[in-house]
């Protein structure tokens, strides 16, 4: 099992904070010939005017290199690769990457992050590190 990004309590009580239940620390995503890969959260929420339940996965990165750049291509790679294998594995989740409001300011209000949000390649959680809450949800 991966290590542990060094935000990934801070963004669990968050999600806990607005209302989700973590059902999955980690996701894991079983493929062919014993290979796994996992998603660092999967959580649920009621929805009660539609009688029905809302999940997610969340992979959350710190964005800590001295490159911006490289945090983000890492990123990007990996949450594409989740994002397909869960349309087939688990398609009831929509995949999210956490990042710090103040990382979404530095990397995904410039070009290259916007580009990702713009054509829909990426969904976004921001959180608030010391107040442990979700700041915004973009997808």
């Amino acid at each position: 099992m991966p290590a542990k990004d060094i935000y990934h309590d801070t963004v669990k009580n968050a999600l806990i904070k607005d209302g989700w239940t973590i059902t999955h620390d980690p996701l894991r995503i079983r493929l062919a010939r014993g290979k796994n890969l996992f998603v660092d959260l999967g959580a649920e929420r009621l929805l009660a005017a539609q009688r029905g339940v809302e999940r997610i996965a969340v992979e959350v990165k710190s964005f800590t290199r001295p490159s911006d750049m490289k945090d983000l291509e890492e990123a990007v790679g990996q949450f594409v690769l989740y994002a397909r294998l869960l349309i087939r594995y688990y398609p009831e989740y929509i995949l999210y990457l956490a990042v710090s409001e103040d990382t979404r300011k530095r990397v995904f209000e410039e070009e290259a992050g916007q580009t990702l949000i713009e054509d829909g390649i990426i969904c976004l959680v921001t959180f608030d590190p010391l107040k442990e809450e979700i700041v915004r949800w973009i997808r």
